[in-house]
């Protein structure tokens, strides 16, 4: 494990509280600074992480080597408690992340009560680092590539016969192949966080779903 996702590890201890929060949280500490952490990116989990870490790969960028560190918080109801941690009352770095369209209030909301300054709407809150999807961070990469350039992709990773299975379910039937795929790539973890990785490996540049595009121009 490297500092960095020791620090991770450290972050998400101390953020779910309990026994072990105390000597998280100065692990955190120590391994922030021994790893030169200035900026985090949180996202709600680890396929978004996959994602944003893809873009920068491709943009020749080793976030880590950087000093900017995305941390997947288990969940975007945890916001609260990460900025309380992180933001001007904690740890104090620079803070930027994803969040869904659904939850675009919830943070709005979350950032003002951390001291993090006033976010009356959408653009307040992209220009403070926290950028909004639509729905999700799935379904602009699904939206960004189209069906037909998924299923090429399903077809490379040797799970296109699956997902032809997985269309002829009676829940699946009557719904579009873009739901049908979305649901097929969050069956489990391991196929989501993988796909995120793919699909963001396979957009042409200008296709880039503006949300993560604009994040990794921030950081």
């Amino acid at each position: 494990m490297t500092s960095k996702d020791g620090f991770r590890s450290a972050v998400v201890a101390w953020a779910a509280g309990g026994p072990g929060a105390h000597a998280a949280a100065a692990a955190a500490h120590e391994l922030a600074v021994a790893a030169g952490l200035h900026t985090l990116v949180l996202v709600e989990g680890r396929s978004d992480r996959a994602a944003v870490e893809a873009l920068a790969l491709r943009h020749g960028r080793d976030l880590d080597a950087e000093g900017v560190s995305v941390v997947p918080m288990g969940g975007a109801t945890n916001i609260g408690r990460f900025l309380e941690l992180l933001g001007p009352g904690g740890l104090d770095v620079e803070l930027a992340g994803l969040c869904d369209a659904a939850e675009e209030r919830f943070f709005r909301r979350a950032l003002e009560r951390a001291g993090l300054g006033a976010q009356p709407d959408r653009d307040a809150l992209q220009r403070r680092g926290f950028q909004v999807c639509d729905a999700d961070l799935e379904d602009e990469l699904l939206r960004a590539l189209g069906a037909d350039a998924v299923e090429r992709v399903l077809a490379v990773q040797g799970d296109l016969r699956s997902f032809r299975t997985f269309q002829k379910q009676p829940a699946q039937r009557e719904r579009t192949v873009h739901r049908q795929l979305r649901r097929f790539m969050g069956t489990h973890s391991g196929r989501k966080i993988h796909y995120a990785r793919m699909l963001v490996e396979e957009l042409d540049e200008e296709r880039v779903p503006g949300p993560l595009r604009r994040l990794l121009d921030q950081v």
